[in-house]
């Protein structure tokens, strides 16, 4: 029995990273649909861990499952795009404001290695890695907040829009930046100095959103230089 469900497991886990893959990558495109009978045929299996698959990745924004038609590529506008970055820039600087007090040194430290781990993960390109570190290194001070509805607030919101946040990060020079700006982050949290925490993280939200919006053209110098000095 433990060995059917970890191979159901694994399974599942290929299904998401076949199509999340394809997504980001641009073989499936917003509005496509994506069929369940060419997953079942390809991976061997029935539909219902396909279809466990995408209520997974409709959590997430990639897919958008419609009744009695099926699951399609979900469409972010612009819109929607500008309401997720400034809503998580907000609660997230707010939850940087509540933790700066509260961080301990090993809490700092932890912060230093997992930025550490970023930054080899970048000069690697590996955005897969990345972004599951990323979130280790945003979770940490988001529960040091030690406010409990706003982690739920920040996760559910997350989950919702984790598509956009890959495609952020996977823009050129993005996950560098991002490393940088982690570097400043923590140097506010050791000086305990909550204003500048709450700036910072607000703007590295902000600029997630811009870069997102400018599409997957590599940054101007000048905007790098800025985002580079968090000077957004």
């Amino acid at each position: 029995m433990k060995k059917s469900i970890e191979k159901h497991l694994t399974l599942r886990e290929k299904i998401l990273e076949t199509i999340r893959d394809a997504i980001m990558s641009g073989g499936l495109k917003p509005g496509e649909k994506v069929a369940e009978p060419e997953l079942a045929e390809k991976f061997g299996i029935s539909r219902t861990p396909i279809r466990e698959a995408f209520r997974q990745l409709e959590s997430e924004g990639y897919l958008t499952v419609i009744p009695r038609k099926g699951a399609v590529v979900t469409s972010f506008s612009p819109r929607d795009v500008e309401e997720f970055y400034a809503i998580k820039s907000i609660l997230e600087g707010y939850a940087a404001r509540c933790a700066c007090e509260k961080l301990l040194d090993k809490d700092l430290e932890k912060l230093d290695a997992i930025n550490s781990k970023l930054r080899q993960m970048a000069d690697e390109g590996d955005i897969r890695h990345f972004f599951k570190i990323h979130n280790d290194f945003h979770d940490l001070f988001i529960r040091a907040s030690d406010n409990e509805k706003l982690q739920e607030m920040i996760s559910n919101l997350l989950n919702k829009f984790q598509r956009l946040r890959v495609a952020s990060l996977s823009l050129p020079g993005r996950m560098h930046i991002s490393v940088q700006e982690h570097e400043k982050i923590i140097e506010a949290f050791r000086k305990r100095n909550a204003d500048l925490a709450e700036k910072l993280v607000r703007k590295n939200a902000e600029y997630g959103g811009k870069v997102l919006m400018q599409g997957s053209s590599p940054l101007k110098a000048a905007e790098r230089k800025a985002a580079l000095h968090m000077d957004i």
